[in-house]
């Protein structure tokens, strides 16, 4: 199999090679989600769904970066509250309780952008506690279930909706992609961004990687040696 030459990005020698493995795909989708389809500014309120993730943890570091006042996060389990707090959360919370506290951190006005790769209840309950004029992207489906909305809950609100996969991307606009890693690279050789890695399988051991993953009872990413 031969490469796409359009998506093959030179990495800085001083850039490990567990790292770069484990960057690419969620950096250059995290940044392209917060400016090109979120358009975020440094007034807005976030909520970034599943945060512990590795999505997740680069949006909290790039919003950061981006310098956002305020960020809310949802996790699965508040063992995790640490980890995201440290990556710059400013509040955490639980998929049950987000709704309410995203209400009573802005004076029921809501969010203004919302980044959903949850679906499922979680994209109508976001859009609850979306702002008028709010934006909530949805970006996958990791519950296994379809989220629905209604057109009366965008026209009259001036929220909106918007979808964006990074797969699509790779296939239909490839050359889109390459200044967005030249930019995300440089934030990782220069150390502003960091990926946690949780663990390090070999290949032989891929089952137990993938039951890891599956128990979503970790922080930042898995890898496979080869």
């Amino acid at each position: 199999m031969i490469a796409n030459e359009k998506l093959v990005f030179k990495i800085p020698d001083s850039l490990s090679f567990e790292q770069a493995a484990a960057m690419p795909t969620v950096s250059i989708l995290s940044y392209m989600l917060l400016h090109e389809i979120g358009q975020i500014t440094k007034t807005d309120v976030l909520v970034i769904h599943s945060a512990a993730g590795g999505v997740g943890s680069m949006l909290v570091q790039l919003a950061k970066l981006a310098g956002v006042e305020k960020i809310i996060a949802t996790v699965g389990n508040l063992e995790k509250a640490n980890y995201v707090k440290k990556l710059g959360v400013d509040v955490v919370c639980t998929y049950e309780t987000f709704k309410e506290e995203v209400l009573k951190q802005t004076n029921n006005e809501g969010a203004n952008v919302i980044f959903d790769s949850v679906a499922g209840d979680i994209t109508s309950e976001s859009l609850e506690c979306l702002a008028l004029y709010g934006t909530l992207v949805q970006f996958g489906n990791s519950s296994d279930k379809v989220g629905t909305f209604k057109t009366s809950d965008v026209h009259s609100s001036c929220r909106n909706i918007k979808g964006f996969s990074l797969g699509t991307t790779r296939k239909y606009h490839p050359e889109r992609l390459a200044p967005i890693a030249k930019k995300v690279i440089e934030l990782f050789d220069s150390k502003q961004l960091n990926l946690p890695i949780a663990h390090i399988f070999k290949l032989s051991d891929a089952a137990e990687a993938h039951q890891l993953i599956e128990s979503r009872n970790y922080e930042g990413k898995v890898l496979l040696k080869v």
